[in-house]
């Protein structure tokens, strides 16, 4: 019986320091890599080249789930994976997809794995943070994504497994790099806030405003420091809650008063 072919797939910028061993961890698995990348000012489309991954250079867009796509699209084997330059796939988890790909027919048109997400020293296992299941592996042509928001999901025709074992994701060095991906991510928010409130009256933008500057980050820390248990991951676990209550009135005053929107 042949085995499945697997095309591990991603979208890069500036991930010289992530990228080789993001690679190394898809070594044995993967038939082909393909690379798209937004105009590396380092060399993470060289060192790609250097794993024998099909590269394409464009530009770094605001929502890199468009050059995600794009490397989806230039896939030719049955399965795709993908990555960002920042995950990791376990021995566990890599021989768990290896049993996949064996099969010559498959119930699932896709698959959906848990993450394990690092943070400033520990994984967070409490806050909502895990099992955090998102929506990699998936047959060729069966999936992609919207390219409406950074956080979506892919979709796919069919239905979805759910794999044991956790992709494991590294997306920040230290704190100063955490907050300077906060704030990237607020202004994209910003500019989504401002799309949603154009044809808006007054009392329709000061209710959508009442609720980014109160209620949301209110409940979004209460949810996931109390409700998910996320004091058990300790001081990181206060630290990611209420940096991720701190973005709702942070992308709305950006709107407000016009950072880069």
């Amino acid at each position: 019986m042949k085995k499945n072919s697997l095309s591990v797939v991603l979208a890069t910028y500036n991930e010289e320091e992530n990228l080789p061993v993001c690679l190394d961890s898809v070594k044995g698995l993967a038939d082909e890599i393909i690379v798209v990348d937004g105009s590396s000012e380092d060399k993470t489309a060289e060192i790609a080249k250097k794993y024998g991954a099909k590269v394409k250079i464009t530009t770094n867009k605001a929502n890199f789930h468009i050059n995600k796509q794009m490397a989806i699209d230039m896939a030719v084997c049955d399965w795709i994976l993908q990555l960002d330059a920042d995950e990791r796939v376990s021995e566990e988890q890599k021989k768990e997809i290896k049993e996949i790909l064996n099969k010559n027919l498959g119930e699932f048109a896709g698959y959906w794995m848990p993450r394990k997400n690092w943070f400033l020293g520990r994984f967070l296992m409490k806050g909502g943070q895990y099992p955090d299941y998102t929506l990699r592996l998936y047959r060729n042509g069966k999936g992609r994504l919207l390219q409406k928001d950074v956080h979506e999901q892919a979709v796919v025709e069919g239905e979805a497994g759910y794999l044991k074992n956790a992709l494991q994701h590294y997306p920040y060095k230290d704190f100063s790099h955490y907050i300077k991906k906060w704030n990237r991510y607020n202004v994209f928010f910003a500019n989504q806030i401002k799309e949603e409130l154009k044809n808006k009256n007054s009392l329709q933008k000061f209710l959508y405003g009442t609720g980014y500057l109160v209620i949301k980050p209110s409940h979004w820390f209460l949810t996931t420091y109390i409700r998910h248990k996320g004091l058990m991951d300790s001081w990181e676990g206060f630290v990611f809650s209420f940096f991720s209550a701190l973005r709702f009135p942070v992308s709305y005053l950006n709107y407000l008063f016009g950072k880069n929107v």
